[in-house]
């Protein structure tokens, strides 16, 4: 028996297991079954498809999952329709008051939940009890305010109907609280389905709503393998998806769900930079690595897996790393004392093996503690990679384990350039002592998370999400809640009148439109350019009287206009706010002195009266002049999370912006695309009317005496399918708004998942772009941005891993 004085002259922990008897008690109680819950209660199918749920860290068999069947989808979903509208109906109170009923509860059972969690995922039993419960409950806590306040913060928006939510097996409470919380609190019901990995949370969350006496259908659980979220991707009856999940699967989904008209987010992959300065309080810094990349075993979405450190302190660095991962415990998870625990299963332990083996084969140099790891269970040692260049594959693809590279920098520009040299874009850690630079640091980094000095702080208030392929949308915060929310003026939109193509008739031109060839060019990079093909389009009104001609724009076209916007984009986003607004008040006044030929120009070739054609102009200055009014007024906000710091929510622009404008009033439904996506900091390339053409090609006279940066603003006329097309597969376009035919809306969405660009898309249904509720306001504005937050520390212990 180890005696004390042995204990303090070693100071080795003790053995310290979690009692886990009443979770066994939990699932013998349950028949060791995990079925579907639907309409409030579990299902109980006579004849059934049953696959082991085990605990990796064992192998031991904890019980039997249900795989739900078409026939249980079809009935979540028809049940979620049914009780939505008198869910939608409550008061905000109403809906608040069962939001906080499941919060109690919650608490109540935290000891239960944590266990559980621990059987199922294999993550250690004090992330469990310390993180991940209080975590969930924050978030039905936070979320029961928003419901409470719902009818003031969001006066013309309304929920979607139905969610489909699916989680992954990583953090199954957690992403069922991100992903359940703020579609309740909307007026929105629920289907969900957890990974077929880690069902248990989810099955005792499913109790906690009957407790709570939650209406049947509000919340649906289906439990199985991915052909069961695939059945929820593709149900009609679904208005809204929202998915956490690695970066293939959310390519599959948008894919899937192409011009279906379900709303969408994307929770995915990354493979964010840890970046360390030789300013930086280095034993801090060391501490948080540790949480930042071995926190869960490395299977966090954000997890820090590139370190990238200063040349100076490069060896020091690495060396003080290797001894504090001596010290790193690695076993049991239901053991209060352990660090890492199992990963979730032999799969994902043979990925982790073979992605590691490769990377030592192409060169890399591997550092693991000797015999770190249980001999029984699925387990994989606390890992550094070193001599590692920024391109290799381990430094570029998601391991989703306990495994880090390690790379070198020279100075900050170095350091921003290697940050930004991965596809994804979801959080970043910047180390340093000077402030300066580390908030010159984090707007550089394309992340949609920055965490200054600390790392893997999350809180309900805030949003988390990412940029590029790490998805789109927020979860969490304010932004989080538009996710479940559309807007109400969408119920009055409806189907565009037909239009029947017209032919030009013999006469050449109609009256004042000179017989000098005056074909318009493309307008690329502040310069007037033929198109690279050498083809021209004629204009007819729709009486068949010719009005002019516009150059046939084609894939070259696109892809220089493209490169011209991708030029300016930086500087542009750079610009002061204060500026951009200058710039367009400047292009408003010039636009304005020039209406009366505008307005024939509109009359010409829509044969609109002349009363509404000098409406159209006149709109247009407006809106231009309301966008110059936003430039400095989209703010972002200052959250306060627990923890002695801030967190600066930022809208940022998205960066290069494909505009396909619609046939409807073309040219005030140019401006009202291209005015906010260039207000908010954004380049743009613009296809407008290919009917209708001729007023956005005169528009660049304008531009070129308004002081607009060259590639800011780049037009390109031409056949709409076909330009379109290129910049929906064009790795360069970081967000595409298509407003047009449906069947175009179909192909922007399925195209955009090349690098998973962000799409908007009208899917054929007509706005009156006279109308400021539906052709102006915020959602322009959040949609031409998107909000990167950014935590600020204060104080001597302000640092280091994070949580609730």
């Amino acid at each position: 028996m180890t005696k004390v004085a042995e204990i303090f002259e070693t100071m080795e922990y003790g053995p310290a297991p979690e009692d886990d008897k009443p979770a066994r008690a939990w699932i013998d109680q349950r028949g060791g079954k995990f079925v579907s819950f639907i309409n409030g209660k579990f299902v109980s199918p006579e004849k059934a498809t049953w696959f082991p749920s085990e605990n990796p860290a064992t192998g031991e068999k904890l019980g039997q999952v249900y795989q739900s069947t078409q026939k249980d989808v079809d009935a979540a979903v028809r049940c979620a329709r049914a009780a939505q509208e008198g869910w939608a109906a409550l008061p905000g109170f109403e809906r608040a008051k069962y939001l906080y009923a499941i919060t109690r509860l919650m608490q109540k059972h935290a000891r239960l939940f944590a266990v559980l969690e621990t059987l199922d995922n294999g993550k250690p039993i004090r992330e469990s009890r310390d993180v991940d419960v209080p975590a969930a409950t924050a978030h039905f806590h936070h979320h029961a305010g928003w419901a409470q306040i719902m009818d003031d913060e969001f006066d013309g928006y309304e929920p979607y109907g139905v969610a489909g939510q699916i989680i992954p097996w990583n953090f199954p409470l957690l992403m069922l609280a991100w992903k359940v919380a703020p579609a309740l609190a909307t007026g929105n019901t629920v289907v969900l389905k957890p990974a077929e990995q880690t069902n248990l949370t989810a099955q005792l969350f499913a109790d906690i709503c009957v407790e709570a006496g939650l209406p049947k259908g509000v919340f649906n659980l289906v439990t199985g393998d991915g052909k069961v979220g695939a059945m929820i991707v593709a149900h009609d009856g679904i208005d809204k998806l929202a998915f956490t999940g690695s970066t293939d699967i959310g390519r599959l989904i948008r894919k899937e769900s192409a011009g279906s008209g379900k709303a969408l987010t994307l929770e995915l992959g990354g493979k964010s930079p840890y970046i360390v300065f030789d300013d930086a309080d280095i034993d801090s810094a060391v501490e948080g690595l540790v949480d930042a990349i071995w926190f869960n075993q490395g299977e966090v979405c954000c997890a820090g897996s590139r370190l990238l450190v200063q040349e100076s302190i490069y060896a020091s660095f690495v060396e003080k790393l290797k001894r504090r991962m001596q010290n790193l415990r690695v076993g049991n998870p239901m053991d209060k004392c352990v660090d890492l625990g199992a990963v979730v299963d032999k799969t994902q332990l043979d990925r982790i093996t073979t992605l590691v083996d490769k990377a030592v084969k192409d060169g890399a140099e591997i550092y693991q503690v000797k015999d770190a790891c249980p001999t029984k269970g699925c387990f994989y040692p606390p890992t550094i990679l070193t001599n590692v260049e920024p391109s290799d594959e381990i430094a570029q693809i998601e391991v989703f384990g306990p495994v880090l590279s390690v790379i070198s920098f020279r100075n900050q520009q170095d350091a921003v350039a290697i940050a930004n040299n991965t596809r994804f874009g979801l959080a970043a850690t910047v180390w340093t002592e000077n402030i300066n630079m580390a908030l010159e640091m984090a707007p550089a980094i394309k992340a949609g998370v920055v965490w200054i000095n600390s790392s893997n702080r999350f809180y309900a208030g805030c949003g988390f999400g990412g940029y590029r392929e790490s998805g789109y949308g927020r979860e969490g915060g304010k932004e989080g809640l538009y996710a479940y929310l559309k807007p109400s003026y969408i119920n009055d939109l409806s189907e565009p009148a037909p239009r029947k193509a017209v032919k030009a008739k013999a006469a050449a031109h109609s009256e004042g439109v000179a017989t000098i060839d005056r074909t318009a060019k493309n307008y690329i990079g502040g310069k007037q350019k033929r198109p690279d093909g050498n083809y021209s389009m004629k204009i007819v009104s729709p009486s068949g009287v010719m009005v002019g001609e516009v150059g046939e724009g084609n894939r070259k076209d696109i892809r220089d206009a493209v490169e011209a916007a991708s030029g300016a984009a930086a500087g542009w986003a750079k610009a002061t706010p204060f500026n951009r607004g200058q710039i367009l008040y400047y292009i408003a006044e010039n636009l304005s002195a020039r209406a009366d030929e505008f307005v024939a120009r509109i009359k010409s070739m829509t044969d609109c009266t002349p009363a509404a054609a000098k409406k159209e102009v006149e709109l247009a200055i407006q809106r231009l002049f309301y966008y110059a009014g936003w430039t400095d007024k989209h703010d972002g906000a200052v959250h306060t999370p627990p923890l002695r710091g801030v967190t600066l929510a930022m809208n940022e622009p998205i960066g290069v912006m494909g505009l396909v404008c619609p046939d409807d009033q073309p040219f005030l439904s140019f401006i009202s695309l291209v005015a906010p996506a260039i207000a908010m900091g954004n380049a743009c390339v613009v296809v407008p009317s290919s009917l209708y053409p001729l007023a956005a090609s005169d528009f660049y006279q304008v531009l070129e005496t308004s002081d607009v940066p060259g590639g800011v603003i780049n037009i390109v006329t031409g056949d709409r399918a076909t330009l379109t097309k290129t910049i929906a597969e064009h790795d360069g376009v970081d967000a595409i708004w298509y407003f047009g035919a449906d069947d175009g809306s179909e192909f922007v969405e399925a195209a955009s998942v090349s690098n998973l660009k962000q799409t908007w898309c009208d899917y054929g249904l007509a706005r009156d772009w006279t109308k400021s509720a539906q052709a102006q306001g915020r959602e322009y504005l959040r949609r031409a941005t998107q909000v990167k937050n950014i935590w600020v520390p204060y104080g001597e212990s302000s640092g280091g891993g994070g949580g609730y």
